[in-house]
């Protein structure tokens, strides 16, 4: 049968709309998006996602006051492809595609976490370079993006708590992201699973400055080979300017590997000197309730059934949780500047395994 989006003259193959190119299961296609209270505390990540190979929609939130962790997710069938971006009781509105968006979580009148909030970006929306890690000669990611720093109008519900969100004080960042990527059950039994990688090496940092955004991503191998690089000025008028090849001083707090201060070292177009000063605060684990790689309660793609929704309090000074936050990616709300000019935005880690430039050894190295 015909899928609702075959009406509309988007086709990119001889398909219908309801099938994607690839039969790959780990095809998806989602949105995140983060708030951030740049005069206070709270952090905010959510996102929403479909994956047509595997007949699954689903959706989270979570949000970060003082040491615990609000989360909720929602699961269910994905029937067909269309653009209603739904599922449970979250859905997000295309109100001008690339600029507002609205994003709805409903609440469960019992103080968890609950917001509606309308999305503006403060510059156009920027296509990252393409995304693709190999593991052997398999595509682990072989993704499009494309990114946008925005201010937020609203109110967030959490902890029985109605919390007004202003656009001069609450900003943040999203992306729209869609290929391949480990999605649903892991792998089966085979070569990939009993020769896994040495390590995984990332960072993703968007910052907002008065008059221009700032986005820079990063992968490496083990041995510190670049597989991704972009570093990209967006100005508030539409021009987009290349930073060349950023040169990263990250630095660790002692016995662990979750950062406290990094230099960003690049370069403009007419050759002269951008760096930038970030300087993160306390964040989230994106794998401890929000469903990323390493989260063993639940993972974004996951069959749970029919109208699965759950939600769920971390705390995180108990031990056991604290043991899992170093073996996934953190996000952090951070403060920042450009050649003196004050920002802000989120930076975005995962070192995880051997990382020859770091002086990371092994999966257990951390810093001295």
């Amino acid at each position: 049968m015909p899928a609702p989006l075959d009406e509309y003259p988007i086709h990119q193959t001889p398909l219908s709309m309801a099938r994607v190119a690839t039969s790959d299961k780990n095809f998806y296609d989602r949105s995140y998006f983060n708030a951030i209270d740049t005069g206070g505390e709270l952090f905010l990540v959510t996102g929403f996602g479909v994956y047509p190979n595997l007949g699954v929609t689903d959706a989270f939130a979570t949000i970060r006051k003082g040491d615990r962790q609000w989360a909720v997710k929602f699961s269910d069938a994905l029937e067909h492809r269309s653009m209603d971006l739904a599922v449970g009781g979250y859905r997000i509105e295309v109100i001008e595609p690339l600029q507002k968006l609205r994003v709805v979580c409903e609440g469960d009148g019992e103080g968890g976490l609950g917001f509606d909030l309308t999305w503006e970006g403060t510059c156009p929306a920027v296509q990252e370079q393409p995304h693709l890690l190999l593991t052997s000669l398999r595509p682990q990611l072989d993704t499009s993006r494309f990114a946008q720093t925005g201010a937020w109008t609203g109110v967030i519900s959490v902890d029985g708590e109605d919390i007004a969100v202003t656009p001069d004080r609450w900003m943040g960042s999203r992306d729209r992201s869609w290929g391949i990527r480990p999605v649903g059950d892991g792998d089966p039994a085979g070569r990939l699973v009993d020769e896994p990688s040495e390590g995984f090496w990332w960072m993703y940092v968007p910052l907002r400055f008065e008059g221009f955004s700032i986005i820079v991503i990063v992968q490496e191998s083990p041995n510190g080979f670049r597989t991704l690089n972009d570093a990209t000025r967006v100005w508030d008028d539409g021009r987009v300017e290349q930073l060349g090849w950023p040169r990263l001083d990250i630095k660790y707090h002692s016995g662990t590997r979750r950062p406290f201060a990094a230099t960003l070292h690049m370069t403009a177009a007419d050759g002269s000197a951008v760096t930038v000063e970030v300087t993160p605060r306390d964040g989230i684990a994106l794998h401890v309730g929000a469903g990323y790689g390493g989260d063993p309660e639940w993972s974004h793609g996951q069959w749970r059934g029919r109208n699965w929704s759950a939600r769920d309090v971390y705390d995180l000074t108990d031990p056991a949780i604290q043991g899992r936050i170093p073996f996934g990616v953190c996000e952090y709300p951070a403060s920042a500047t450009c050649n003196g000019i004050p920002g802000a935005g989120m930076f975005e880690h995962g070192s995880l395994g051997r990382h020859d430039p770091t002086g990371f050894a092994d999966w257990s190295s951390v810093a001295p």
